[in-house]
């Protein structure tokens, strides 16, 4: 029996991440889709992450084993915590219950501690590049530390057998920056949960919107690298054009209070999950999203499946998904002048934008999650054939 055959069989895959639902954001959303999808699968998974207060509550992770580690709250996001390194008692773990490979999607100290243990037992670990770390850097005046953290990431990810990215043109870079074996694992979609068929006019009474207004929606963290400033001036461009433009703000993050209280004539919705979010997305009619920090930007997909003109900047999700002018537009990466003049050119043109919102979401039907979590197995496998080839 060939090496590719001794490993094509039923895994027990840990799963190592400092975010995972209920809380809300792209790599808790990924991890858990990879994790359902695996478990559906057959295979055997446990989840190795930070106790989380107030979210953990018995039932919220029950499907995989989850191991909770120590870890302190992240400054400015209420409910997250970093993991703290915890290699003795992962030693302890698996040399009773030795997982076959280790997933790492984080790259903090308890990540640093899980690849440490796990060269001592010999079990094969690959990491997923998920935030771009260095490039948030110049959003909090610390661009002077960006060759350093990019340094700490890529030592963290060459000591891998394998980096996973979500899109192509991160893969470039990364290898251009010195990471080894990067491969894409691109993102899929829930179509059966984001969907145009969960538009209330209700909910857009209640955001003040008749049926003929024009609403733009914006979901995210609200923090300085998710560029939501200029979100504000785009949506203020497009009210000199057409006072019937209203704007819509679903997510939470260090600047909500700065923002609720500058924007009055904005509806902040705070955070929202599940059928609520995507009734919100799908009682919008466009989508801006101006950020220039996203690995992959999971909100794109999930609005062009609410039926949503999406406006974005081309790269990332929306390089990969959106054909411009044809189920969504995009602008030159950091041409706020262009951003601003196409969110205001696209007021007028209700025919147009009637035709892209349903281009938008026939092009993501395709994407669903089942293909994304068959080609992270056959990573998976493929990490098991290379080790046991370098042990041969």
């Amino acid at each position: 029996m060939d090496a590719k055959c001794e490993v094509m069989r039923t895994l027990h895959v840990c799963m190592v991440t400092e975010t995972y639902p209920p809380e809300v954001n792209g790599v808790a959303m990924t991890l858990q889709r990879l994790v359902t999808g695996l478990l559906v699968n057959g295979h055997r998974v446990s989840l190795v992450r930070p106790k989380q207060q107030p979210l953990d509550r018995p039932g919220c992770c029950d499907k995989p084993a989850v191991i909770l580690v120590p870890g302190l709250p992240i400054p400015g996001y209420q409910g997250l915590h970093f993991g703290l390194p915890s290699r003795k008692r992962l030693l302890s773990i698996w040399r009773d219950v030795r997982p076959d490979v280790i997933y790492v999607a984080t790259e903090g100290p308890l990540g640093r501690s899980v690849i440490s243990a796990a060269e001592q037992l010999e079990i094969p670990v690959i990491s997923g590049f998920h935030t771009n770390f260095q490039n948030y850097m110049r959003y909090y005046r610390l661009g002077f530390v960006r060759r350093k953290v990019l340094e700490y990431l890529r030592n963290f990810h060459n000591r891998s057998l394998a980096t996973l990215v979500p899109n192509p043109a991160m893969q470039v870079e990364l290898q251009q920056a010195g990471f080894r074996n990067v491969q894409v694992l691109t993102r899929g979609v829930d179509c059966s949960l984001f969907m145009p068929q969960r538009r209330q006019e209700s909910i857009r009474c209640g955001w003040g919107a008749k049926q003929t207004d024009l609403v733009i929606l914006y979901v995210g963290r609200l923090a300085a690298e998710k560029n939501i400033d200029l979100f504000i001036r785009s949506y203020r461009a497009m009210r000199k054009m057409n006072a019937n433009v209203k704007a819509v703000v679903v997510g939470d993050g260090p600047l909500y209070k700065q923002l609720v209280r500058q924007n009055p004539d904005v509806v902040f919705c705070g955070m929202q999950r599940g059928r609520r979010l995507a009734a919100l997305y799908a009682s919008a009619d466009m989508f801006l999203f101006p950020s220039l920090t996203e690995t992959f930007g999971n909100v794109t997909l999930e609005a062009m499946a609410s039926g949503l003109v999406v406006l974005a900047y081309d790269y990332a999700a929306a390089r990969q998904h959106i054909r411009n002018g044809e189920n969504g537009f995009t602008i030159s990466c950091g041409d706020e002048t262009g951003y601003i003049n196409a969110a205001r050119n696209l007021v007028a043109d209700d025919k147009k934008l009637a035709m892209v919102r349903s281009r938008a979401r026939t092009h993501v039907e395709a994407h669903d999650w089942s293909g994304i979590v068959r080609q992270f197995e056959s990573v998976l496998y493929q990490c098991l054939v290379t080790r046991h080839e370098n042990f041969t």
